[in-house]
């Protein structure tokens, strides 16, 4: 993997809604990091892959649902080191594969679907021997998850007052908190509506000595995978000035954040934003078609 990625300025002439003159604004393009393995997941991963080589396991194991970023990522970052993946999917198999589980399992992804209950006790279906596999958390979540994320700071060579990102388990928040310049500041969006044990999550994955961080609430905009006609009203805007594409799940609630952040003059005069975008555009394959611009 090669780490040569852009930091896109935002300019006022780009998105007139999105910035202030007294305020930089900038994406990290981690949306172009790989076709499959895109933005973040390939970072919450790194060490993960590394432990398996390392302690001569088979693969790695992981859970997810029918069009997690995270499932795809795996099976073909498994793919790519020679592992073999196992997918533990939520819900019954479904007579048709979303686009994203036919693609982990063209990627050599085992995929076994489990009821709801038993996903949220994490339970592995017989047959399979846990031992001869690394079990990596939903999202990567976990201490490696987070120390791979903390890698995606060495990217910009510069600092920035503010680094946002989107949050599903916190684990990239976690990692950015840890790497953050002293004196910056992490924000993070939760993506899961209410979800304030995201905040435990997160602290449990926190080195002693971090950066300031805060946990923002009120842009899961309905909840996690909910969309309204206003946020894809937004990310079609958003696209057609920045060439950025989003998605409905994550990074598309995230940059309208950051927009109704700055309207709000949330960040003091003279901020400079670094926006994560941590790519996974897997979600936007369940639109219909002509949904969004790109």
């Amino acid at each position: 993997m090669l780490y040569s990625l852009p930091v896109q300025n935002i300019t006022v002439d780009d998105v007139s809604f999105f910035c202030q003159k007294d305020m930089e604004v900038a994406v990290l393009r981690l949306d172009k990091l790989h076709s499959v393995i895109s933005g973040n997941k390939w970072f919450k991963l790194r060490f993960y892959l590394d432990h398996a080589v390392k302690q001569q396991k088979k693969g790695l194991l992981t859970f997810g649902g029918a069009w997690s970023n995270h499932i795809v990522a795996t099976a073909a970052a498994c793919r790519l080191q020679g592992l073999q993946a196992i997918g533990i999917i939520r819900g019954e198999e479904p007579s048709l594969y979303s686009a994203a589980l036919e693609e982990a399992k063209q990627a050599g992804m085992q995929l076994h679907f489990i009821t709801r209950t038993d996903y949220k006790e994490k339970q592995i279906p017989a047959g399979i021997d846990i031992n001869e596999y690394l079990l990596v958390p939903e999202g990567g979540y976990g201490e490696e998850g987070a120390r791979g994320a903390s890698t995606i700071l060495e990217i910009p060579d510069r600092s920035f007052t503010h680094y946002i990102c989107a949050a599903g388990t916190g684990t990239m928040t976690a990692g950015l908190v840890n790497a953050a310049p002293a004196g910056s500041e992490v924000i993070s969006i939760s993506m899961l509506k209410n979800n304030h044990g995201l905040e435990g999550m997160i602290a449990r994955l926190l080195q002693p000595a971090h950066n300031s961080w805060q946990l923002l609430h009120e842009y899961s905009l309905g909840g996690y995978a909910k969309h309204t006609p206003g946020l894809l009203q937004f990310m079609n805007e958003f696209y057609a000035g920045t060439g950025i594409p989003s998605d409905f799940v994550y990074t598309g609630k995230l940059f309208y954040a950051v927009s109704d952040l700055i309207k709000k003059s949330f960040f003091p005069a003279g901020s400079r934003l670094l926006v994560i975008h941590s790519g996974g555009l897997q979600g936007n394959r369940s639109l219909p078609k002509g949904t969004l611009i790109f």
